[in-house]
């Protein structure tokens, strides 16, 4: 049974510099739901969920992300252009601006915690402007039994203001849109922007710094799920990749779709207490869970409705790209309980390579799995940053250095270990395209990737024959169950055969000159992981 927030105490945010205010606390989804569509923030879809724009910003701003740089990450973060130093006076009078800027005014105070084990709990109070943020974080977080929340003490805060605007030439932001993690004074402050994923990526954000750090325990931008014998899988990828269709398996339990642990205990835990997922050219013939998740309680970003009606029409773009959708975990019907699983049998690489050229599916060596993973190429897809407008080729070390605050390979070491402790396979997953480049080739049949992962996951690739791909010396499968064989090699599905040949070395020449930052600290197993030619 879940908690819909009936519970009401009397709090104050005095301690927090807001003054003054009118403070709703813990108020249910419904509450949220109703109060947007009073204030003409929402419309109610045609299934029930409430359909918001975030603005200006439709999806996150890396440029203006930035950790206060103070004695407790100095030393600890790898700073540079993901991890932006901000200074921790700037930081207090930027805060005392936004406090005061809230003082007086309705807010939402939501109590919530992150990491389904109880071992690593971390409460979390989250200050929202607006109604339909703090619905979000209903979604997202972790949601407390009644009973715990009289003597609630929180760790962490986030202070959401959208509708405040920083000065950058005082305050010291790049422009007026703003998310800051203090670790010192334990708040993700966001303002300037409305879009939801800044809360949710801020305290992930915090905890990928402190799980490792403070808790020997590996955090993961991951999806995962169990089988029915308690098989644990795993789905590293960035947004756009599949993690929330691919771990949406009817056959296996969700585990959560976005972020976990894997702890020295052997078990794997989500994060968070739903999922956010894009919802472009959602059908519910492709993505069936994610689709019928769509009801009262859920909350759309950016969606349009088809003319005359308030159906959502998932095809149109004309907002952004990045549509999306967040719900509680419970609105899937086939979850594991209490979101912790065992140590991984299979764990999944999800790339959508715009270059046509990797397979769709290959099995990697750890030293391969290291080099990949540090790796973490993809394709970064249209409108889920600011800025970019269509696919490019993109690196990003751990399929997530967004959100990453060590240097990759804390995280890489920590991952190889794991795999070899746990004797895992590690697939490289192809999701992109087939027969050509982005604008020639078509992107991969999703029942034809799914078909993959189940075989994988079956043990059904076990003991098919391999092919080592020329130029990276991945293992390809010959044979796969429900999958044409020629869509295996991709080099036979495209028409212009000396073409791919050279999109190939262009791609792995791509990879070479991305990791030359981090051949230092590779040792020579992960070196050899890379491409061959």
């Amino acid at each position: 049974m879940e908690n819909y927030g009936l519970f009401t105490k009397t709090i104050s945010l005095e301690k927090l510099g807001i003054k003054d205010a009118n403070v709703k606390y813990q108020l249910p989804p419904g509450e949220l739901h109703e109060i947007t569509i009073a204030k003409g923030q929402g419309v109610e879809s045609s299934t029930g969920a409430l359909a918001i724009n975030t603005g200006e910003f439709t999806g996150r701003s890396p440029q203006d992300r930035f950790i206060v740089k103070d004695a407790i990450t100095e030393n600890e973060v790898w700073w540079g252009n993901v991890n932006i130093p901000f200074d921790s006076d700037k930081f207090d009078a930027l805060y005392n601006k936004v406090t005061e800027y809230l003082s007086g005014k309705e807010v939402y105070v939501r109590d919530s915690y992150v990491c389904a084990d109880p071992n690593y709990r971390l409460n979390v109070r989250v200050v929202t402007e607006y109604s339909w943020s703090n619905l979000f974080c209903y979604n997202m977080f972790l949601r407390p039994e009644d009973s715990e929340l009289e003597d609630f003490e929180a760790e962490w805060h986030v202070v959401c203001a959208p509708g405040f605007k920083a000065d950058p030439a005082v305050d010291g932001t790049r422009q007026h849109n703003f998310a800051i993690l203090n670790f010192n004074k334990k708040i993700a402050l966001i303002g300037g922007t409305g879009y939801t994923g800044e809360m949710k990526k801020g305290i992930f954000s915090a905890l990928n710094f402190i799980l490792p750090v403070n808790k020997n325990t590996l955090p993961m931008h991951c999806s995962a799920n169990v089988g029915e014998k308690g098989d644990t899988a795993i789905f590293f990828g960035l947004s756009g990749t599949g993690k929330t269709t691919l771990s949406a398996d009817p056959q296996r339990k969700l585990i959560g779709d976005d972020e976990h642990g894997w702890t020295n205990e052997n078990t794997v835990f989500n994060f968070e207490g739903g999922c956010y997922a894009k919802v472009i050219n959602l059908t519910e013939e492709n993505e069936p869970d994610i689709f019928r998740a769509i009801k009262r309680g859920a909350l759309l970003e950016n969606v349009i409705f088809k003319q005359g009606t308030n159906e959502v029409d998932y095809e149109d773009i004309s907002i952004t790209q990045n549509t999306r959708v967040s719900y509680p975990i419970y609105h899937i019907d086939n979850i594991q309980p209490g979101s912790i699983g065992e140590n991984p049998k299979n764990i999944f690489f999800l790339t959508a390579d715009a270059f046509g050229v990797l397979p769709p599916i290959s099995k990697l060596t750890p030293g391969q799995a290291a080099y990949h993973f540090i790796s973490g190429y993809t394709a970064k897809v249209a409108g889920t940053e600011a800025g970019v407008n269509e696919p490019q080729p993109n690196f990003s070390a751990c399929f997530g250095a967004p959100f990453m605050p060590l240097h990759p390979t804390r995280y890489a070491e920590m991952l190889s270990k794991k795999m070899k402790e746990a004797g895992v396979n590690v697939w490289l997953i192809n999701t992109g395209w087939t027969g050509g480049p982005y604008g020639t080739g078509s992107r991969m049949k999703l029942k034809y990737t799914r078909a993959m992962i189940t075989a994988a996951l079956n043990g059904e690739l076990d003991n098919v024959g391999y092919e080592t791909h020329k130029v990276f010396g991945i293992a390809k499968p010959q044979s796969c169950p429900n999958v044409p064989s020629e869509v295996l090699n991709p080099r036979n599905t495209w028409e212009d055969k000396e073409a791919y040949d050279a999109k190939a070395k262009e791609l792995a020449d791509a990879f070479r000159k991305n990791f030359a930052k981090f051949e230092e600290f590779a040792n020579e197993e992960i070196m050899a992981g890379g491409p061959l030619a």
